[in-house]
């Protein structure tokens, strides 16, 4: 797995990333896989303990897009057209949480990705698909953040 940085020095960390509490671990070029670690924020939860549905679905949205940016070394990310989302098990509070994206396939006008977010021991939270369209990364300045 590489741990190399995707995005340019003056915009390391996309604004979401620090609300979802995401870490990249790695990115395997082989398998177009990337590895990231979520630390469930309190502000993510429901009454009942766990994380919200929709925001689960960024925390899965979060990992299949750094897979393709990673596959594209940093140049494009992908634009959801549809995501579907399977809830399995609870996001608790204060949990680290493992998230696997791969791009199952990368096309020109249209990307294919898969996600999945489990426990630290291997138990299985959550899964999703993607069907996106490949964009070209703005610069920091049509972004506001540089």
């Amino acid at each position: 797995m590489s741990d190399q940085q995707f995005y340019p020095a003056d915009s390391a960390d996309s604004p979401h990333s620090s609300l979802l509490g995401s870490e990249l671990v790695g990115f395997d070029e082989e398998t177009a896989t990337a590895t990231m670690r979520f630390t469930v924020k309190r502000e993510m939860t429901t009454w009942r303990g766990g994380v919200q549905g929709g925001l689960v679905a960024g925390y899965l949205d979060d990992v299949m897009g750094y897979a393709y940016v990673a596959m594209t070394g940093g140049e494009q990310a992908p634009l959801n057209l549809e995501i579907s989302m399977q809830l399995l098990g609870l996001l608790p509070e204060g949990a680290t949480i493992i998230g696997k994206g791969r791009v199952v396939r990368g096309g020109r006008r249209v990307i294919f990705l898969e996600g999945e977010l489990q426990t630290e021991e291997g138990q299985l939270l959550a899964r999703a698909t993607s069907t996106a369209i490949p964009t070209m990364r703005p610069t920091p300045t049509e972004t506001g953040m540089g």
